[in-house]
This record gives structure tokens, C-alpha cells and sequence, in this order.
């Protein structure tokens, strides 16, 4: 039987692959639809979305941060300067390994054990796209080895910049304080913008209060990179601003004086021009190099700084709360005669001590076998204490306060420095505050010759011995005198805020009191009348010396039988010349004994250094 051959149906067949054909092209349209759809979403929808992360990959916006401003003294020396300086920094994002990138870099340069932890400090609290400093300064030895195998470290660069330096050293470390590295104290202050590419900022005195203006603005660069990260070209450059220079009044010169005449005697000494409150001197001793500060001291010299039992980073000019001993008296005297207690030629008899009215215990004075009859001149002059007992107490607390606080004392300056303390003008409403007891007569006793609860600082003295010179004209004390924009010369002088003046009821009676400090340096008995021979210029001045502990009532004071940390400290101020003052001076030294033998010759050199030498 013959085989049987299916006939094709070339008709199904036909339209079977038609329609194949019709869903395949439906299928490569909607692809191709789809793949354009993409495009003009990419091309044209999202164009400025992704140019900008295109961008991303090879352009960097980069920071430039501006120039410190400089500080210069009131002759134009500088104080602060910014020094050319390597440093090395990472970018953590750019490194797969940032531990074993450390131990080999630590091959090419010193890496200190205070460098990786500061680092390690950073890197927690910086964009990991952002350069994290690891060292600074380094050496030109040390960048050339870096720069040989610099291929070995990609997102490790070393950057050129400029680096905080004090030329001047411990000289003037107290007044200018020093700038150190940005921490998280700070960023809780500043506006991080404003600091980008920043790492340093102003820590303490005049480098803190006057961060805004020495500071300046940040510039940035839009830079082109490959795919290392390497910088390839600079498209667009917005340049930083400067900050500004600052002119003080300080003469670094006579601080230089003063320095030297106190050698290693701790205390401090300030200088003021009582005509317009400027400081030309402002010295605390010991002191430190604000240079260690800059780039972060390491542990073992700071811990050598703080545990120095002389102290060298305390201001003591600013923040030394001592008693201002017989330097109050003069003040004291001048209240007496304004409120009307007492009148320059009233006198009272000094046996050596003075009791209060029907008491036993007897207040000593300095002099044991006392001053006779002295009047207010002759009490300034030596210094008696018992005159000023009998006074403070005919006064009373309240009015004592009340006077003595015209002139400053209990209360801050206001000087342009900070950190300033502002001493201890007791009272009633204190002690009960703070004490929770009555005042006692005794106790303003003690107050009248700068005892007891009362406490000043050396710029305090000054303040206040200024303010006496002038008649009751007071002036804010302030250390920078003008100010530069970068690039001008012309010098814009800062505005100082105004004090009132103390009203002077009698002029008379503050010639009075001038002319008995006058007869402490000058006169035959005058206490300081060994510091005022051969004065080329009358001035005025008054010692004092205050008690570190109290004695007993019949306990004799013998220095050498004492601890050094023991003994009386040393005071002394003065103003000169006496009939158009030019400068007001105190001086405290800590531990000195006497103050006409310790702190007047320190003050005599300092006016001598000021109005006879010529200036430079």
C-alpha cells in the first residue's frame, strides 16, 4: 500500500509566521521605545542631574583658606607671624587601608605617637572625602623622602601652607595667648563654612578675642581630577580675604625691660598711658612658649607645664586675684577726705597697734614701735597702719565699698583680653552671700589696709592707679590699638567703649593724697625713698606688701624662717611724671617681701625704660 504524505496548510503556516513576525517587531518596538524613553530621560529630563554627578567624578570643589592677619606691637615689630610650613594629609576615602598606609608612611617621616592619636581624633569627626592632617612642619629632608615614593600613597599629599609663629616666645605669650587646632569645643561655636580648609583658631587672649577680624574669609577652587584624585587643572579660583592686621599698644621693647628686671621671680607687672587706657606692658611671670600650642604640644611637655609649681600658664596679670596691701591706702585716704571724715591735716596717734573700743586684741601695725603722730600725708608716706585702721573704721564697710569701687576694684576691666577675673571688693551683702555670716568691725579694719577678704588683680592696680593720676578720669585698659585691611596702609583705629568718670567732689583733695604719694618716693621718709634718689622726673608711688597666711596677735613675721611660698608678696604702683602722667605702673611679686625692696625698683625701671629712653 503506498505511503501517505501529509499535505502542508502553507495557508496556517503563512499566517503563523505573520503573526510571529508582527509580535516580534511589537516586541523590538516597545524595546526600542523603551531604550529611547531612557535616553531622553537621561539626554534631556534628568540632563542637569547627572552633568552634575558626571561633573562629580572629575571636578572638586576645594576651600582656600585665607591668611591669618598678622600682629604687630605699637612700633611696628611684629608679635605674630605666619610662617611658610609642610603638612601631611590624608584623604580616608581615597585609602583602602588607612592603618597599614600609617606604619608605611611612618618609614618616610616622624609620626609621633600624639600625631596618630590627634589624627585618629579627626578622622571620627571628618567627611571621609574631606583631608584629615596628619603632621605639620615637616622638614625639607622629610618632604623630599615623601616625594620619591609618592606614587606608593595615593590619597596621601603633602600641602603647602602657613603656620602660626610667635617670634617673641614667652615674651608675650600672656597678652597674645597662641592659636591651636580647630576641636569640638570650637565647632560648637563657629560656622563651619566659614572655616572650611581652616585648622587652626585663636585659643586664648588676643587671639581669641579677636578671632572674626584676624580670621578672614574662605576663597575656593573648582578643580579637575582623574580617577586617583590627583589634581589635574583649576577651572574657577574665588580668592580667600585676608584677615586683618592688628597694631597693639604694647612695646615689646619695655616688655622686654620688664622681663629681664624681674628674671626668675614669678609676680606680674602692668603699664597703662592713663591718657587714653593704652597697656604698654602686660607681663606675667613665669611664662610659656605659645609656640608648643600651635600644632598640638605633646603630652610629656604639657603635663611639664601644668604640674610646674611656679605656673607658667597662669596669667597672673590678668587673673592673679592677690591682696592689695598698703596700695590701697592711698584710695582709702582720698575716700576719707571726699566723704568728709577726715582732712589732710587731722592727726592720729600711732603707738604700733590699735584696738577697737573695748576690745583686748590689739591690730599691729608694720612698725612695732609705731609712727607718733602722723597726719595723711605722713601715713601714705610711711605707710602706717594704724592711721588707716582708725579711718576704715570711722568709714565703715558700706561707704568703703562704695568709694573704692568708683575705681574699678570688685569688678573686670573690660580689657579686650579674655579671660579676665574680676578680684574681691568684700561687703555686707558678700559676706552674707557667700559666708552666710554678719560683718565684723575687725573686719574693716583689715579691709582699710588691702587685707582680709579683699582681693585685686595687677591690671586692676593699674586700672585704678591710672584713674587716681588723671582725677578721677577713668579709661577702659585695651591692647590693640587699630586695625589694617590686607592691602591698605592706612590704619583704622579702634573704637574703645567709655567708662564713666568719677566725680571728683574737691579737686583738692586728690592733689592731697597725689602730692603724699609723691613724698613715698620722694620725701625723707618715705617708705620707697631709696627708689626715687636721682629721678630725672617727679613721680608718685605707694608699696605694699600683703600677707600670704595671717599671724597670731603677738607672732612676730620672720621671713627667713619661712618657705619661700610662705613670705609677704611684694606690691608696688606709681605714676609718673606727677604733673601730666604718662604712665601708671603695678607690680606684684609673688613672694618678695617688702615691696619698697622687691616690686619699686622693678617699677622705677620701667618707668625710667618708658620716659627716658628715646624712642625707637
Amino acid at each position: 500500500m503506498p505511503t501517505r504524505v501529509a499535505i502542508k496548510d502553507y495557508l496556517f503556516e503563512s499566517r503563523l509566521f505573520m503573526q510571529r513576525s508582527v509580535q516580534a517587531l511589537v516586541f523590538a518596538a516597545l524595546l526600542i521605545a523603551a531604550l529611547v524613553s531612557r535616553l531622553i530621560y537621561l539626554q534631556v529630563v534628568a540632563h542637569e542631574h547627572y552633568i552634575t554627578l558626571s561633573d562629580d567624578n572629575r571636578i572638586k570643589i576645594l576651600p582656600l583658606p585665607p591668611n591669618r592677619g598678622l600682629i604687630f606691637d605699637r612700633n611696628g615689630l611684629i608679635l605674630a607671624d605666619n610662617l611658610p610650613s609642610y603638612r601631611l594629609e590624608i584623604t580616608p576615602e581615597q585609602i583602602h587601608d588607612i592603618d597599614a598606609t600609617l606604619d608605611a608612611l611612618s618609614q618616610l617621616v616622624n609620626i609621633r605617637d600624639v600625631d596618630r592619636k590627634r589624627f585618629d581624633q579627626l578622622l571620627k569627626r571628618t567627611p571621609a572625602f574631606k583631608p584629615v592632617p596628619l603632621r605639620f612642619r615637616l622638614s625639607d629632608e622629610e618632604v623630599a623622602r615623601f616625594a620619591i615614593d609618592r606614587h606608593r600613597f595615593p590619597g596621601v599629599d603633602i600641602v603647602a601652607g602657613l603656620s602660626r609663629h610667635y617670634p617673641h616666645g614667652p615674651l608675650t605669650a600672656h597678652a597674645l595667648g597662641y592659636v591651636g587646632r580647630i576641636d569640638e569645643r570650637d565647632l560648637q561655636r563657629i560656622d563651619g563654612s566659614d572655616y572650611s580648609g581652616t585648622t587652626h583658631i585663636g585659643k586664648v587672649g588676643i587671639e581669641k578675642t579677636y578671632e572674626d577680624l584676624l580670621h578672614g574669609s574662605v576663597g575656593y577652587r573648582q578643580v579637575e581630577t582623574n580617577a586617583e584624585g590627583r589634581v589635574l587643572r583649576t577651572l574657577v579660583r574665588t580668592p580667600p580675604t585676608p584677615g586683618q592686621n592688628l597694631y597693639l599698644t604694647l612695646d615689646v621693647e619695655l616688655q622686654n625691660v620688664v622681663d629681664q628686671t624681674f628674671g626668675e621671680r614669678a609676680g606680674a607687672a602692668v603699664a597703662i598711658d592713663p591718657n587714653n587706657g593704652d597697656v604698654l606692658a602686660f607681663v606675667s611671670k613665669p611664662a610659656y612658649d605659645p609656640n608648643l600650642f600651635v600644632n598640638g604640644i605633646d603630652t610629656a611637655a604639657y603635663k611639664a607645664l601644668r604640674n610646674d609649681d611656679k605656673q607658667p600658664l597662669f596669667n597672673r596679670a590678668l587673673r592673679g586675684q592677690y591682696p592689695p596691701g598698703s596700695t590701697i591706702k592711698p584710695f582709702v585716704g582720698l575716700g576719707g577726705l571726699e566723704y568728709g571724715i577726715t582732712s589732710p591735716h587731722a592727726h592720729t596717734f600711732c603707738p604700733g597697734f590699735y584696738q577697737l573700743p573695748g576690745k583686748d586684741r590689739k591690730y599691729r601695725d608694720w612698725k612695732r614701735r609705731g609712727h607718733g603722730t602722723v597726719d595723711l600725708t605722713n601715713a601714705i608716706a610711711q605707710s602706717c597702719d594704724v592711721y588707716f585702721y582708725d579711718l576704715a573704721l570711722s568709714m565703715g564697710i558700706d561707704r568703703l565699698h562704695e568709694f573704692l569701687s568708683r575705681f574699678g576694684f570688685g569688678e573686670r576691666t573690660g580689657i579686650d583680653i579674655s579671660g579676665e577675673l574680676p578680684g574681691l571688693l568684700p561687703s555686707r551683702q558678700w559676706k552674707r552671700a557667700a559666708r552666710n555670716l554678719p560683718w565684723f568691725p575687725g573686719e574693716t579694719l583689715i579691709t582699710g589696709i588691702g587685707q582680709g577678704f579683699m582681693l585685686t588683680t595687677p591690671l586692676q592696680l593699674a586700672s585704678a592707679t591710672a584713674t587716681l593720676s588723671r582725677f578721677g578720669e577713668r579709661m577702659r585698659p585695651h591692647v590693640v590699638a587699630s586695625t589694617q585691611v590686607y592691602g591698605d596702609i592706612e590704619l583704622t583705629p579702634l573704637q574703645v567703649e567709655p567708662v564713666p568718670d568719677i566725680p571728683v567732689e574737691k579737686r583738692q583733695d586728690w592733689i592731697d593724697v597725689i602730692h603724699a604719694m609723691r613724698e613715698v618716693v620722694l620725701g625723707k621718709r618715705g617708705t620707697a625713698r631709696k627708689v626715687g634718689r636721682n629721678a630725672k622726673y617727679e613721680f608718685a608711688g605707694k608699696t605694699g606688701t600683703a600677707q600670704v597666711f595671717g599671724l597670731k596677735e603677738e607672732e612676730k613675721y620672720d621671713a627667713e624662717k619661712l618657705a619661700e611660698k610662705l613670705r609677704d608678696h611684694s606690691l608696688f604702683i606709681s605714676f609718673a611724671p606727677l604733673d601730666n602722667p604718662r604712665i601708671a605702673v603695678a607690680v606684684i611679686v609673688e613672694n618678695g617681701g617688702s615691696g619698697s625692696a622687691v616690686a619699686a625698683p622693678i617699677a622705677r625701671t620701667i618707668l625710667d625704660q618708658y620716659l627716658l629712653e628715646p624712642a625707637s
